[in-house]
């Protein structure tokens, strides 16, 4: 495990891995906290790592330090259940040599998740250590692997008290600020990170990234796709109609992106042109396809929908588009007052 102030946590995970594990191996990277203590009752090995906003580095550090046939790594906001905990034990025991990678299935993924559309994937935990395995990418980092991989039914729940996401995002503009272009999949994730959890403020931080990715050879047209989307948003912002649509009419060929449909529909509604605002977001939702945020395709156009129909005066439509964005986020404040209005 790689930590650094995770004095809430630690405790929780370790108690789950007491038990499976032969060795357990914690690498600080700088925690002020009670962390290394807790850690302490458990293992005696506790290495220091100075921080260089770096995961895979500090990964790498750790699973050199590991002596084991196997590494199964875990993050300190991560709990096994008994259940689980007895599935481990039994591939533990039985696992052929052969096998290289183990995945499991890593659950819980919305609660707090910056990155994901669904709430379970599987993800690769367990690492054949002579293989030589090496992480790669300083944020959302991953093993560089094909492999022997056997495919679980480990379930892994994942349980952070708040998000990362502003933590993700400041490496993500740290490591583009010195004209460097990220790799395809790095592309992704910082998009994706922006349009699931992303705030105005880092739309507005991401600008020239995205804008200079435009002129990037190294950069596919899907790649280049999902930049359009964020300055689409960035444009909106900054209410700049020629430019927005400028990189809308760049993504109009092929299926038609519903982040794209919403920017649209977002723009007619601050124009008060509710009918044309409808055309977008029914579009989102039945024709178009969600590039970052499967929300775009459903929970987002249902909501905005619902507004346009009570700005227009019909309350049967604003309802019927209210329930249904209420069937994709249940809980949703806005969403709850809407219909306290409708209603009542």
């Amino acid at each position: 495990m790689i930590v650094k102030n995770e004095e809430k946590f630690i405790k929780r995970c370790l108690e789950c891995l007491k038990d499976i594990a032969d060795e357990i191996i914690i690498v600080d990277t700088g925690s002020t906290d009670r962390t290394k203590e807790i850690a302490g009752n458990y293992t005696p090995g506790i290495y220091d790592f100075e921080w260089v906003d770096d995961f895979a580095a500090a990964r790498n550090f750790c699973f050199s330090k590991a002596t084991m046939d196997y590494i199964y790594t875990a993050d300190a906001d991560e709990v096994i259940d008994d259940d689980n905990i007895k599935k481990f034990l039994l591939l533990k025991s039985d696992i052929s040599p052969d096998v290289d990678i183990v995945e499991m299935q890593y659950t819980n993924q919305l609660e707090k998740g910056s990155t994901y559309n669904f709430d379970e994937e599987n993800r690769p935990k367990l690492f054949k250590r002579l293989r030589t395995f090496r992480w790669i990418d300083p944020i959302h980092e991953v093993i560089d692997c094909y492999n022997n991989v056997l495919t679980s039914d480990i379930k892994i729940i994942h349980k952070p008290e708040e998000g990362h996401f502003q933590r993700d995002l400041s490496i993500f503009v740290k490591s583009t600020g010195n004209g460097q272009v990220l790799n395809s999949r790095l592309h992704m994730m910082y998009a994706r990170e922006l349009f699931i959890c992303g705030t105005d403020e880092d739309f507005l931080k991401a600008f020239d990234y995205f804008n200079r990715s435009l002129m990037e050879e190294t950069l596919k047209p899907d790649d280049k796709r999902l930049s359009y989307c964020v300055l689409a948003r960035y444009y909106n912002l900054i209410s700049d109609a020629h430019n927005l649509f400028k990189v809308i009419t760049k993504t109009l060929n092929g299926v038609v992106s519903s982040e794209i449909c919403c920017e649209l529909g977002s723009y007619y509604m601050k124009m008060e042109d509710y009918e044309e605002a409808l055309y977008w977001y029914y579009l989102a939702s039945g024709a178009a396809s969600a590039d970052l945020n499967i929300d775009y395709m459903n929970f987002i156009p249902n909501f905005q929908m619902c507004r346009c129909f009570i700005k227009l005066g019909d309350m049967t439509e604003a309802l019927k588009h209210n329930s249904l964005a209420e069937f994709y986020k249940p809980n949703h404040p806005d969403v709850l007052a809407n219909k306290q209005i409708l209603i009542y």
